[in-house]
């Protein structure tokens, strides 16, 4: 047995690139080629390319595969249309957020969930163990697939030229089989970046070719390779939440200002319900904290952890800050009491090691793409 960090199929071409590498969830992934700013840049103005191979696939399949799911998740998956996607979430049986999934329907009795790379065994673990008694067969996947992500304005012309498939008839949030670059993949219009693009889910054994005649496609238009840490400044700027920082299992999706996943009127039972219904009549007669976005007007840049402050007293922690190179200011989301959480609330600062920072309280996202 080993300790060390797996490596995913493009690890050999991140390493000729000359990219900075980290262990991220039992992973060894790209943290950034150069800089990370014009990384992020380019996602928000050409297009960029990411490896996301560390993501958690598993499949389900049989009669009853979409039943299962919606006993074990909190949404209404068996309504899923063949060719569709949902963004949901998997409860323990007290309401806190094990992880946020999504699930691609890929046919009348096939179903893929991609769980975050840090809890893909515990997703696996509780979904196998929630579909006993289910006609379903649930299986890992994650050593079948590699994901790669192009994301940016460019990326749909540059996914155009080395693919026939009709992206034009592909929706946001949905997938279809197809070849890009004579390569057999599922292509799906989802992301996490704020902005328009794909994800490609391919064999491990073709990784390699796609990314290379990506990259070749999206040479003229600017296209770059992309690390996790522009993700991360992407995805906070678009106000996405992130495992182990806005979700937790001691939050539910209602805590998280995200009850919407969590659908009461589908069929049967499901884990968490009773413990989510009480949840839902909490957060809409008082809700004890909002998740809201923070502004700064100076230029020190707030941590997850550090405390939101009113006149010195604590009102709320934030869950993820950084310097956002779109807005050119340091921002960061943060859970607030709600009697500070409104925009525009005066005197909200952030106690950053002891020196209490002016921050300005703004609704979620920080930026949004033009449509």
């Amino acid at each position: 047995m080993t300790d060390a960090p797996r490596r995913t199929a493009l690890d050999a071409l991140h390493r000729a690139l000359g990219a900075t590498m980290t262990d991220f969830a039992g992973w060894d992934m790209p943290l950034r080629y150069g800089s990370e700013r014009d990384e992020h840049v380019a996602v928000r103005t050409r297009a960029g390319l990411f490896d996301l191979s560390h993501m958690g696939e598993i499949t389900l399949t049989g009669p009853q595969a979409g039943q299962a799911l919606d006993h074990a998740l909190v949404g209404n998956i068996s309504a899923l249309a063949v060719g569709r996607a949902r963004y949901t979430m998997i409860c323990r049986e007290d309401g806190g957020i094990l992880d946020d999934l999504i699930v691609y329907r890929l046919g009348d009795e096939e179903y893929m969930v991609v769980a975050n790379a840090s809890n893909a065994q515990v997703v696996l673990d509780a979904i196998t163990e929630r579909a006993a008694g289910f006609e379903a067969t649930v299986r890992d996947d994650r050593e079948n697939y590699a994901l790669i992500a192009i994301q940016g304005p460019a990326s749909p012309a540059i996914l155009k030229s080395v693919t026939d498939a009709d992206l034009d008839g592909l929706k946001y949030y949905a997938g279809l089989p197809g070849t890009v670059a004579g390569v057999p993949a599922l292509i799906a219009r989802t992301g996490y970046t704020g902005e328009d693009g794909f994800e490609l889910f391919v064999a491990p054994a073709d990784a390699e070719k796609l990314w290379q005649a990506l990259t070749e496609a999206g040479a003229e238009a600017g296209l770059v390779p992309c690390g996790l840490s522009c993700r991360d400044t992407l995805r906070l700027e678009a106000g996405m939440p992130l495992y182990g920082h806005e979700l937790t299992t001691a939050l539910t999706p209602f805590d998280a200002g995200l009850g919407r996943v969590v659908k009461f009127d589908k069929a049967g039972d499901f884990v968490g319900r009773e413990a989510l219904a009480a949840a839902a009549e909490r957060a809409e007669s008082a809700p004890p904290r909002k998740l809201v976005g923070l502004i700064a007007t100076g230029r020190r840049v707030p941590r997850a952890g550090f405390a939101v402050t009113v006149d010195g007293a604590v009102v709320g922690e934030v869950t993820s800050g950084a310097p956002s190179p779109t807005l050119g200011k340091p921002i960061a989301i943060a859970y607030v009491d709600a009697a500070h959480a409104t925009p525009g609330t005066e005197g909200v600062c952030v106690d950053i090691r002891g020196t209490h920072e002016p921050y300005e309280v703004v609704a979620l996202p920080f930026y949004k793409r033009a449509r």
